[in-house]
């Protein structure tokens, strides 16, 4: 691995399944990517919400100022200032996971619950929740957030560009959600990076990312546009009844990453020719 690898884009999405925010440099804390997926969607019984269901949660757009306020905005509707999370908390689960989590407030619920037509409830999770990543992938004590299951999901613009190629309607990066973007590899180089360094934090490459039919939603409509890219996907990126794109991260430390830093792995490994 040459340090020609680089970081092409920083995305964290505050709230889980809403629209990410594009940064210029994100700092890493003890969950990931501060602010990435510490807010969540939730149905009256606690279960979490998201784009699987619920398209259209795609088109609300997140906004972050410098104190860390959320804002929440939508076409057609006054823009929602997100309250600091009250003391009310409740169960909520998340896959096979569930954890404590505090509610925010009665306004926030209902303006949701006006855009997306369901009943739901606005949570967030405080620094001291520790939601413990998949011990068959992760060490103890690897946490994330609201994420599906750890801290950071990766991606090369090679590996898309590849996709593209096949598709007869190219889509573009953020169907596939990722929080760090990598140019000056080959396609599906991340698949082999299990042990490698980004701005000398150390990261460990733990599991490929088995996709969900979210790509299927088109961010700008927050409509389903069928099956791709999935469907193409699956014609060479399946593996036991799965589809895998792009890689599940975990930091070993804390710091900052920015734009334009080097990727680099600690053991030399060679691109798979298929997955």
């Amino acid at each position: 691995m040459t340090n020609t690898v680089k970081i092409s884009g920083l995305f964290i999405y505050p709230v889980k399944s809403l629209a990410g925010i594009s940064l210029q440099q994100a700092s890493l804390d003890n969950m990931g990517l501060k602010y990435d997926r510490r807010w969540m969607l939730v149905s009256p019984d606690g279960a979490f919400l998201s784009q699987r269901k619920l398209p259209k949660m795609a088109l609300i757009q997140t906004h972050l100022d410098e104190s860390g306020q959320l804002t929440l905005s939508m076409q057609g509707k006054s823009d929602l200032i997100v309250a600091r999370a009250s003391s009310n908390t409740m169960p909520v689960k998340i896959w096979n996971d569930t954890v404590l989590a505090n509610k925010i407030n009665n306004e926030c619920d209902a303006w949701l619950t006006d855009i997306l037509g369901v009943d739901c409830h606005l949570v967030y999770i405080k620094e001291d929740v520790v939601r413990q990543c998949d011990l068959n992938y992760a060490k103890q004590g690897d946490r994330t957030g609201f994420s599906d299951g750890f801290p950071m999901l990766l991606l090369s613009e090679a590996s898309l560009e590849d996709l593209n190629s096949r598709l007869d309607k190219p889509v573009d990066m953020r169907r596939f959600r990722p929080n760090i973007v990598v140019k000056g590899c080959e396609p599906f180089a991340e698949d082999e990076w299990k042990d490698f360094m980004l701005a000398e934090i150390p990261m460990r490459g733990v599991k490929p990312c088995s996709r969900c039919p979210i790509p299927t939603v088109d961010p700008d409509t927050g409509e389903r546009t069928g099956t791709e890219p999935i469907s193409t996907l699956a014609s060479y990126r399946k593996r036991d009844h799965k589809v895998y794109f792009g890689m599940n991260i975990i930091h070993q430390q804390q710091g900052v990453l920015r734009l334009g830093d080097c990727l680099r792995t600690r053991v030399e490994t060679k691109t798979p020719e298929i997955l």
